[in-house]
């Protein structure tokens, strides 16, 4: 009985209560904080008991347990409140819940609920769910009105905390769009996924989409590589990365970076664009460009724009360049092929070469030359045919295949051009070790063809690679300089036949073996002047010779030297050949 009439009491103080400001003059078109809509409604049965404070021009009430209040639809409970009539404030303790349609609830320790602007303060163990994630956090700031909720910096150790059906997320500092579905994260942003996890400093995060934006360095982790970027959007479902900044992908064969970048992990498509760096782990191997699109499934580059591949070996390094550069991996034998196309140079220490086209085999060590190519090596040798295949062994050129014209000049150190023509020509090099400077524990300096006993402190060991054998088939010609013990010219002696074999010795002709009836010019030294001393064709290209900066295309190639085709053909007579000159012939 008492209890049924403690309610009754407390309706009618409460119907009162609300009635009052109800009448209060309003100016049309604004809603006033007395308005019945606007302030904050007591459910019946209200609390199971309520205390009314004597506060001098305000009403406030405390009501305990069981206590239930609607505002905008929106319905709030908890243990103990304390609410401001006037001000349309309450303080809300234990259990606190929020229920916000059938999409939206929030639980805490404590709540302050300002009404008239329709913002929820919660603290102590904070719980937001909605359909699609599940936030926790120690401090959320929630206006309803805008419909965002907003945990502020808490403690280092005890971030925020969203969870929905594939993604674990943290952050210090975070913003909820109840409405659109958009998370924005500040500082130590953290993305915890089965396939990856992404860190960030700042993260924009839509749940809807499962699309990632973020500003500011970020880093994506999985098994398949890490991906670096600082702006750009990833697709959390499909695993698609777009960005628009400096970015690195990772992974354990290849490096890609550029100044933009898209890449799919699951089909293994990367796209980059502006200063392209693509780095081949494995096999040491670096390709530049302004464009480049990588199949990683198949195994498959293209690069455009200022196209440049560097591949190391020891010491030394191969510099290609292209207007196109195609790289083509074998999965089974975890080999490399080089594929450059139009305006080709090739740059390395003890060969240079352009061409039209090219392929670097590195399974074999072996580079094609097509379409007009010439190649140069140790400023002393320039080699040109239809097409050519150089063997490199142990990263120095090592033979030299010359198919359809081939045409071989080797310049002595009298500076005189021996010069070999031939429908094919095989040249076999041989690399050697030069005279090694080292500084001795006196500082003295001293030359030797070996490593420094011990001792020493420094050493620099180079090595040089020169003309060994030449081997010509098919309308062989030759022209070389007979030199004496002292490096004095003898002659120059001109022969053709059929089939010839030259040996060379500090690059000079050593040895020659003619095959097939050779008819054969000697030259006096005096009588050695104009086209006598060359052969049909000659041209010593060397101004043409690929430099390390015209390659990497800091300079400006020079043109190619036009060919003067309506010079006429030389004809030369039958002498003996010079004595000091060892000449064997054989049919």
């Amino acid at each position: 009985m008492y209890r049924t009439l403690f309610r009754l009491v407390l309706s009618f103080f409460l119907l009162g209560s609300l009635l009052g400001p109800a009448t209060a003059q309003t100016q049309p078109g604004r809603s006033s904080a007395g308005d019945p809509g606007d302030k904050v409604e007591l459910l019946p049965p209200g609390a199971d008991s309520l205390v009314v404070l004597n506060t001098p021009g305000q009403v406030i009430r405390k009501l305990y347990n069981n206590v239930r209040f609607r505002h905008k639809g929106v319905l709030m409970y908890c243990n103990l409140a304390i609410q401001n009539v006037t001000t349309n404030v309450i303080e809300a303790y234990g259990n606190v819940r929020i229920i916000q349609g059938d999409t939206i609830s929030v639980r805490g320790d404590t709540m302050f609920y300002y009404g008239n602007v329709r913002q929820a303060n919660l603290r102590g163990r904070v719980v937001m769910k909605d359909r699609k994630m599940t936030l926790t956090t120690n401090r959320l700031d929630y206006d309803m009105q805008a419909g965002i909720a907003h945990y502020p910096p808490g403690a280092p150790d005890r971030p925020g905390r969203i969870v929905d059906s594939e993604n674990v997320l943290t952050s210090r500092e975070g913003y909820y769009d109840t409405r659109s579905k958009l998370f924005t994260f500040k500082d130590n942003v953290k993305l915890v996924n089965p396939k990856y996890t992404l860190t960030a400093d700042s993260l924009l995060y839509n749940s809807l989409s499962k699309i990632a934006t973020f500003q500011g360095p970020t880093r994506i982790v999985s098994k398949d590589g890490v991906l670096t970027a600082v702006e750009g959007q990833y697709n959390t479902v499909s695993r698609v990365s777009n960005f628009q900044r400096r970015a690195t992908v990772e992974t354990p064969k290849y490096r890609l970076t550029g100044d933009s970048l898209y890449y799919d992990n699951i089909t293994e498509l990367g796209v980059a664009r502006g200063n392209v760096i693509m780095v081949a782990k494995d096999k040491q191997a670096i390709i530049l460009g302004d464009h480049v699109r990588y199949n990683g499934k198949i195994g498959i580059s293209r690069v455009t724009g200022h196209a440049v591949a560097k591949s190391v070996s020891g010491q030394d390094t191969l510099f290609l360049r292209a207007d196109t550069l195609f790289s083509f991996d074998n999965k089974e034998t975890n080999t490399r092929r080089l594929l450059a196309h139009k305006n080709v140079y090739v740059f390395k220490s003890d060969l240079q070469s352009k061409c039209d086209s090219l392929i670097y085999n590195t399974a074999d060590s072996t580079i094609y030359f097509y379409k007009k190519p010439i190649v140069w090596s140790q400023n002393k040798y320039q080699m040109e045919a239809d097409s050519m295949r150089a063997f490199l062994k142990n990263n120095r050129i090592h033979t030299m295949y010359l198919r359809a014209r081939a045409f071989v000049i080797s310049l002595d150190t009298l500076q005189n051009f021996n010069q070999i023509k031939g429908r094919t020509i095989t040249a076999y090099f041989v690399t050697k070790p030069v005279a090694t400077t080292a500084v001795g524990p006196k500082g003295e300096l001293t030359a030797s063809a070996r490593p420094m006993p011990p001792g020493s402190t420094t050493t620099a060991q180079e090595q040089k690679t020169e003309l060994e054998r030449v081997i010509v088939e098919g309308n062989g010609q030759s022209i070389y300089f007979a030199l004496d013990d002292k490096n004095k010219l003898i002659g120059m002696n001109h022969v053709e036949c059929s089939r010839m074999n030259l040996e060379f010795a500090e690059s000079k002709v050593d040895k020659i073996r003619f095959y097939g009836q050779p008819d054969s010019k000697f030259v006096p030294p005096h009588e050695i002047v104009g086209d006598v001393k060359e052969l049909d064709g000659f041209r010593w290209r060397q101004e043409e010779k690929p430099t390390k900066g015209q390659v990497l295309w800091l300079e400006t190639p020079p043109p190619a030297q036009p060919v003067n085709k309506n010079s006429p053909k030389k004809k030369t007579g039958i002498k003996p050949l010079a004595k000091k000159t060892v000449l064997t012939s054989e049919k």
